[in-house]
């Protein structure tokens, strides 16, 4: 199934092996877990559960969402704008280029459209109505980071990617041009060519991986994007590690901070950072504009699906974190950001008036394994 992507071979796989984060096999963490990041008191979701546990898991109708088109045509007018397009795909426009995040347009987070988790709503603006885009940059190869339908129509614009380790081979074997493609370790940097655009590969506590053979085998990285003037991070999927500290040192100060805010779960603290550590994170990073992803779109953990944007909302205050939280599709500038809104408390309101349908028997426990080795995404 060509969706799964390739593994790297020729020069690629001696970039990868020549990697101080690669264990011979695999590519690997080489940060501790901090003290409290997994709660051992916590058992790992059940696939079951996975399946049918939790409740208000996805939203009861579609999110508001706005055509952004417009707001486009204009330059923004601070040099900095971002605009959510769903997940962790972010068109973020900065000192007169345009890059595109983590790109996913397909309808599920998986290798075939017939089965998987399904996105809650069409992203706002068609793939083909985007504005011309100078660079795409590419987290680490989970599904709902690094969708094959949606590289490939990039892949026939030409325009050039910048991703970690080993990723390059799935982008090659969809259609990307070699020389398109340039792949990260971590604290390396690329220039774009005839720009003033740079982007670093930076550490993440993650893991990757698009087949049951394949763990592991390509890297996982955050990214800063630097223009003349201004910086953005965008955190990939990760957990809560103090290299954030060094990255602040070293590649900041920020004005723009997207930083992975769903998916969460107990057990799962080491890989994925949940609104809580997120505001660690923020902290740690130095403050800064914080637009929260990777939340409102996939249906992948077992807590409600807004519970990302209610817990940021609430703390917020307590960690003094200028929240910028736009709805769909709706482009922000976060040096003139408004106060935020929680936008998204009027999409259950109807359900709640409703009566509701009994829950789902879960599937047999013997049937199902124990616990699953990690969370999908």
């Amino acid at each position: 199934m060509i969706s799964l992507g390739k593994r790297a071979q020729g020069l690629r796989l001696e970039r990868i092996e020549a990697s101080s984060l690669w264990a011979g096999d695999a590519f690997r963490n080489i940060h501790p877990i901090a003290p409290g990041l997994q709660d051992a008191s916590v058992a790992r979701p059940t696939l079951a559960e996975f399946l049918c546990g939790g409740n208000r898991r996805v939203p009861s109708g579609p999110l508001p969402a706005l055509d952004p088109r417009d707001a486009w045509a204009r330059k923004p007018a601070t040099g900095l704008r971002a605009t959510w397009l769903g997940h962790s795909t972010v068109l973020i426009e900065i000192d007169g280029w345009r890059v595109l995040t983590d790109p996913v347009w397909g309808a599920r987070a998986s290798p075939t459209r017939i089965a998987g988790p399904r996105r809650f709503q069409p992203v706002p603006v068609r793939l083909s109505a985007l504005p011309a885009i100078d660079l795409v940059v590419v987290s680490h190869d989970h599904y709902d980071h690094l969708d094959y339908p949606t590289i490939r129509k990039l892949a026939a614009t030409g325009v050039p990617f910048v991703t970690s380790l080993g990723v390059g081979a799935h982008l090659e074997a969809w259609g990307v041009a070699p020389d398109r493609i340039t792949e990260l370790d971590w604290w390396e940097t690329h220039r774009v060519a005839g720009s003033g655009l740079t982007v670093t590969a930076a550490p993440s506590q993650h893991f990757s991986g698009r087949a049951l053979k394949d763990r592991n085998a390509t890297l996982w990285s955050s990214l800063v994007i630097r223009g003349t003037r201004h910086a953005v991070f965008f955190s990939g999927d990760t957990g809560l590690t103090s290299q954030y500290a060094e990255i602040r040192d070293r590649l900041g100060p920020f004005d723009l901070v997207m930083l992975e805010v769903g998916a969460f779960h107990p057990a799962w603290g080491h890989i994925h950072l949940g609104p809580d550590n997120a505001l660690k994170a923020h902290a740690m990073l130095g403050g800064g504009a914080f637009l929260p992803v990777h939340w409102g779109t996939f249906n992948l953990a077992l807590h409600a699906w807004d519970a990302p944007a209610e817990t940021l909302f609430a703390h917020a205050a307590q960690h003094d974190a200028q929240l910028v939280m736009p709805r769909l599709g709706e482009p922000v500038e976060p040096a003139h950001a408004p106060p935020v809104t929680p936008w998204w408390r009027g999409v259950d309101e109807s359900r709640r008036a409703r009566p509701q349908p009994p829950a789902a028997e879960p599937p047999a426990a013997a049937a199902m394994p124990a616990a699953m080795p990690w969370p999908p995404d």
